[in-house]
C-alpha cells in the first residue's frame, strides 16, 4: 500500500491535530448507528427472522458505523473508504430493495434501475466537481448525497400516489405508509445534511462543529429505512397473496 494511504486527513472542525482521539464527539457519536442496527435486529427477530433482504441492510448500518468510527479516530485515506464504501453499499442496497419490495420489480429490472441510479449519482456528483472549476466546495463532500435524499423523497412520493391510485389492492395501505416514512426519511437526512455542511464553516464560533449530528441523524434516517422495510415485509406476508 502507498504511504499516501497513510496520509492525515483534517476535514473537520474537532480536529485538531493527528492523534487517534482528535475527535472524540465525531468519533463516538457513530454509536448512533449500531443503536439503529441493534434496535432494527431487534425487530427482524421480533418479527420471525427470515428477510435475509433486511439482515444484510442491518448489517451494513453496523458496519458503516464502525467504518465511520475507524475514519474520525485514523482519519487517513484508507480509512475514508472504510467510512464511505458502506454508505454507498446502503445506499444501493436499499434502493434495490425499494423497487423490488415497494414496487414488485422483476430482479432484471431492479439490477438496472439501480445501475441507472449509481450512473446518475455519479454524474451529479462529477457535474458539481466541474462547476467548482477547482475552488473549495462549500458544501464541504455534502453534494454527493443530494442525489439519496431526492431519491428517498422521490420513491416516498411515488409510493403515496401509487396507493392511492390503487385503493383496492391489498398492499396499497402498507404502500402509503412505506411512502410516508420514506419521505420523512428524506427530511431528517436534509437536516442532517444541513449539519455536515456547515460543519467547517462555523468553526471560529463553535469550536466543536456539526458534524456529530450528521452521525446521529443519520443514523435515525437509517433506523426509518430499516423498520420501514421490515415492517413493509411484515405487512406483504401478512396479507397473503
Amino acid at each position: 500500500m502507498s504511504s499516501d494511504w497513510h496520509a492525515p486527513i483534517d476535514a473537520y472542525c474537532e480536529r485538531l491535530d493527528a492523534s487517534f482521539w482528535s475527535e472524540p464527539v465525531n468519533a463516538l457519536s457513530n454509536a448512533g448507528f449500531l443503536l439503529a442496527a441493534a434496535a432494527a435486529l431487534a425487530r427482524w427477530r421480533r418479527d420471525g427472522g427470515g428477510d435475509w433482504p433486511g439482515l444484510l441492510l442491518i448489517v451494513a448500518v453496523a458496519v458503516i458505523g464502525i467504518g465511520s468510527f475507524l475514519f474520525h479516530t485514523v482519519a487517513t485515506r484508507w480509512a475514508r473508504l472504510a467510512d464511505v464504501i458502506p454508505i454507498g453499499v446502503f445506499i444501493y442496497g436499499y434502493f434495490s430493495l425499494a423497487m423490488a419490495r415497494y414496487f414488485g420489480v422483476g430482479a432484471v429490472a431492479t439490477a438496472f434501475l439501480t445501475l441507472a441510479f449509481a450512473a446518475l449519482s455519479a454524474a451529479f456528483a462529477r457535474g458539481w466537481i466541474m462547476a467548482l472549476q477547482g475552488g473549495p466546495d462549500w458544501t464541504n463532500g455534502s453534494f454527493g448525497y443530494v442525489p439519496a435524499a431526492m431519491a428517498l423523497a422521490g420513491v416516498g412520493g411515488l409510493l403515496i400516489v401509487q396507493a392511492r391510485d390503487r385503493r383496492e389492492d391489498s398492499r396499497a395501505a402498507a404502500q402509503e405508509r412505506a411512502g410516508r416514512a420514506l419521505i420523512l426519511a428524506a427530511a431528517v437526512f436534509v437536516a442532517s445534511l444541513a449539519f455536515r455542511t456547515i460543519d467547517l464553516a462555523i468553526c471560529s464560533a463553535w469550536p466543536l462543529g456539526t458534524h456529530f449530528l450528521w452521525h446521529l441523524l443519520n443514523a435515525l434516517v437509517l433506523f426509518i429505512l430499516l423498520r420501514t422495510a421490515l415492517a413493509f415485509r411484515k405487512a406483504a406476508v401478512s396479507a397473503g397473496p
